[in-house]
């Protein structure tokens, strides 16, 4: 029986092997592993097999039949393969080619970048940090004290006791003015992270840029000056731009700028509320708390500092009303920038 089937299995190697054609190898499986097959009658025949013999026939036929099986389906890929070859007459040259969409700036890097490049040409340099902070650099070194109520407006993400992500920009001013010696004149951008619920005009991840210039002599009316200028740039010459004071504890004194709202021109329309001024960004004098901190004499150096919200400049750019679509990744909107 043990010869038998090794005649068999060399009967069925030498012939899957000279195959020449898918039909000619479907053949070769039903006469070696169809219901009526060499291999399969066997099988059924193992019953007939003296019983001291019989696991060894056995197991020689069930070895037998995965070697064929293998063959079969190595020999049923090689005729396959030859088969999905392209021949001259099967390409048409007069076909249209296929047109591989191209990627394009996402909006909010587009602005971004704009933003920076305005400033650049002011004269700024570019200045980044890292996204994990400390709680020193973060609020400490910016003149928040540990009970100081507005910690509470920040809605911070904690990874641990002192150490989390970081919620606005202005921990990059004070790493700059720790590592080098003044004047400074850095714009700075980047993600920052607040725990916020998430509707058209919040986002728990958003951008900011931050920019701060450190020199002797230098005035709340240099200040407005570089915004003024900014505005005028990004938005268009007509635009106009006012100050009102506010409060942020790394600057003192502090203001909100607001612009002449860009879709009314100051006339009043549902996006101003009828006022004709939207606010565009915090700024400042920075606080001397800040420079000593830093190691800065504060008597020699002034300085001030802004910050705005990417998302924000980009929904008045492009005459966007919800920041989550900034987010969702439609490509019927991406499309559009």
């Amino acid at each position: 029986m043990i010869d038998r089937l090794e005649a068999i299995q060399k009967e069925a190697h030498e012939a899957v092997q000279t195959a020449g054609d898918l039909k000619t190898l479907e053949d070769l499986r039903v006469k070696y592993l169809g219901k009526s097959g060499l291999v399969t009658e066997i099988l059924k025949g193992l019953g007939q097999v003296p019983a001291e013999t019989r696991p060894q026939v056995g197991k020689a036929c069930n070895e037998m039949k995965n070697k064929i099986t293998l063959q079969l389906d190595l020999k049923r890929e090689e005729l396959e393969g030859k088969g999905s070859v392209v021949t001259p007459r099967e390409w048409d040259p007069t076909l249209p080619g296929r047109v591989t969409p191209l990627g394009k700036t996402h909006p909010l890097t587009a602005v971004q970048k704009e933003i920076c490049d305005i400033f650049k040409g002011f004269g700024f340099d570019l200045a980044e940090g890292p996204d994990v902070e400390s709680d020193y650099y973060n609020f400490l070194a910016l003149n928040f004290p540990p009970d100081h109520p507005a910690r509470d407006a920040q809605d911070t993400f904690y990874l641990g006791r002192d150490v989390l992500m970081r919620t606005h920009t202005s921990p990059i001013q004070i790493h700059v003015m720790e590592k080098f010696k003044p004047p400074h004149k850095f714009v700075a951008p980047g993600r920052v992270y607040r725990h916020e619920a998430i509707d058209a005009t919040h986002h728990h991840l958003f951008h900011q840029v931050e920019g701060f210039l450190v020199d002797e002599g230098i005035h709340f009316g240099h200040l407005k000056g570089i915004l003024d200028s900014f505005i005028k740039k990004f938005f268009g010459p007509r635009i106009k731009t006012r100050f009102r004071p506010s409060f942020f504890p790394f600057t003192e004194p502090s203001a909100e700028m607001d612009i002449s709202c860009v879709f009314c021109e100051g006339k009043g329309c549902r996006i101003c509320k009828q006022s004709g001024w939207v606010e565009m960004m915090g700024c400042g004098m920075i606080d001397p708390a800040v420079f000593k901190n830093c190691g800065i004499d504060s008597e020699k150096w002034t300085g001030f500092a802004f910050g705005m919200g990417v998302e924000r400049v980009a929904m008045f750019k492009y005459d966007v009303d919800d920041i989550r679509l900034f987010y969702q990744n439609d490509l019927r909107f991406l499309k559009q920038f």
